[in-house]
């Protein structure tokens, strides 16, 4: 029986800051210290916190440690686990949330768990910790006491709505793959997370893979598919290691495979791994990778329900979305809908990013404001610098500005307003920095990323990024700005997928809420926030 248990993240993050080295000198030392019988280590996945060197927790105190390294580690010993008196410089003041979503601090603010429920809790490379804290319960319940229009009913009634950015309701693509007849079906995890700034399916798949499994097998048995496919990116090297390691040992304990629970249905799962395109996001650019071929949108409809992988019925959800799958099943719609709002039920996973003093993974009920993710749980802006605009969704989301932060985050409201939860990055922005230039950066990427079937997005990425460094340069006019605003509205009308028609949302959102700076930029060649480099080219115009 330990006395104390010691939970370190061993996530992509904190490996890469020594968290593997710091495991090592804490075994060492507490066997010097002759305490290793009373300390567990456990290595658990991300623990929410970004950006803080290696991050540890000792329970039963709920002491959240940070930026720890090999040096640290006899001090933490003998002045908390031997003595019980915290390490105050590497104490980080923000307490753990409970399983089932209560709150065990005030501090942070309305943050529950549902998809995040296991994540740095339990090992995730343990299918039995998993299992112990009711895993694959709901799948033996789903398929030895209730019919796939059961389970798809339950999902409908949740009113869960795809977490990968369109936010379709994910019961309502099960219905149409299930009504399609065919002699086999597919379910594909979408995990081909490319947006800039977005980790949240990392540090899911890195600390809770089987709780993806479990939401696929279910997703299968409700539309009748009996082979799944995880595409994750390429570079998630710890996420594809976890998933792996899960289906070996969801498949050696009967989880996978024929006959699940002694029933008749059988799903199995394999990973695929992609080659970092981002625009294989896209569902049918992803199937076309999967298939072996370049990664470019087709044509729809057909759309992946009726006629997908193969050209057979298929359904793609998201990562964050199959995670909710099992809760939902297991509590039931009622349960689900105790979380959000009546239109934007649940949660929703946010990646924290960009001006702010703790960022990181949180998970919220939908409905919350900006300014409590922002102030309460993001603990505000560093330097005593205000708020300039927040970026809701990732590099292609809408722009929101000091007059939405108490909005209600849900679908409806942010569309309203042409912005959108998305893929669940949220960039703080202070007001230190330049809009223009913001954009440009953005833009900059999209053309690097599209994948050159369509004229407009091909050709207009190009053009948008030379006119706004037109403007960062001091060479920009007036008519330029204009000519951004008639492309982006044209590339929005005329591309063929989604990269072409939402890369100029953040530069448009931009345009309405700080034309100022830009006409500034083109009419004066001045950016006040001192960011764009501009001055020796605005002296020689002037000359």
């Amino acid at each position: 029986m330990y006395r104390i248990h010691i939970l370190m993240a061993m996530d992509s993050h904190t490996i890469a800051q020594g968290s593997r080295e710091v495991k090592e000198a804490l075994i060492r030392d507490l066997a010097l210290a002759g305490i290793s019988d009373e300390v567990k280590i456990v290595e658990t996945g991300s623990l929410g916190i970004s950006n803080k060197g290696v991050v540890l927790v000792v329970f039963p105190d709920d002491v959240y440690y940070v930026n720890v390294t090999t040096n640290d580690i006899p001090d933490i010993i003998s002045e908390h686990l031997i003595k019980g008196r915290i390490v105050e410089r590497l104490h980080y003041k923000k307490a753990a949330v409970g399983k089932g979503g209560e709150k065990k601090d005030e501090r942070l603010g309305k943050q529950v768990r549902v998809v995040l429920k296991n994540a740095g809790i339990i090992d995730p490379q343990s299918i039995e910790e998993y299992i112990a804290e009711d895993g694959y319960e709901a799948l033996g319940h789903a398929v030895t006491e209730m019919t796939p229009e059961q389970v798809r009913e339950e999902v409908k009634k949740s009113g869960l709505q795809g977490r990968g950015g369109a936010f379709f309701p994910a019961g309502i693509k099960w219905d149409f793959a299930a009504g399609t007849e065919a002699d086999q079906k597919y379910i594909i995890c979408n995990a081909d997370e490319g947006e800039p700034g977005t980790f949240k399916d990392r540090l899911i798949l890195e600390g809770d893979p089987h709780s993806i499994i479990e939401g696929m097998a279910l997703a299968g048995y409700a539309v009748g598919a009996t082979k799944g496919y995880v595409y994750i990116r390429g570079e998630y090297r710890m996420s594809i290691e976890h998933v792996q390691i899960a289906i070996d040992s969801a498949r050696e304990n009967g989880l996978l495979g024929q006959g699940i629970f002694a029933s008749d249905f059988d799903f199995d799962l394999e990973i695929r791994e992609g080659a970092g395109a981002y625009i294989c996001g896209e569902e049918t650019a992803l199937i076309e990778s999967i298939e072996g071929r370049r990664g470019e949108p087709r044509d729809k409809p057909p759309f992946p329900p009726a006629e997908g992988l193969w050209g057979k019925p298929t359904v793609v959800n998201n990562v964050e979305t199959l995670a909710n799958i099992p809760q939902i099943i297991l509590k039931g719609a009622k349960w689900y809908r105790n979380f959000g709002t009546e239109k934007s039920p649940g949660t929703k996973v946010f990646t924290m990013v960009g001006n702010i003093n703790n960022p990181g993974l949180i998970e919220v009920p939908m409905g919350i404001t900006l300014r409590e993710i922002i102030y309460n749980i993001g603990g505000g802006i560093p330097n005593g610098k205000g708020f300039l605009l927040a970026q809701m969704g990732g590099t292609t989301g809408g722009i929101l500005i000091e007059e939405h932060l108490d909005l209600p985050m849900t679908v409806e409201t942010l569309r309203g307003i042409g912005a959108g939860l998305g893929s669940g990055a949220l960039l703080v922005v202070d007001d230190s920095q330049c809009p223009v230039d913001l954009v440009k950066n953005f833009v900059e990427f999209f053309n690097h990323e599209s994948c050159g079937k369509c004229t407009l997005c091909r050709e207009g990425t190009g053009r948008l990024h030379e006119l706004l460094s037109r403007l960062t340069s001091g060479r920009g006019e007036e008519k330029d700005i204009e000519l951004v605003q008639v492309l982006s509205a044209t590339m929005m009308r005329g591309a063929f997928c989604g990269l072409g028609q939402a890369a100029p949302v953040p530069i448009l959102g931009c345009l309405r809420y700080f034309k100022d700076v830009f006409i500034r930029h083109a009419s004066e060649h001045v950016c006040a926030a001192n960011k764009c480099e501009m001055e020796a080219v605005a002296e020689t115009i002037a000359a």
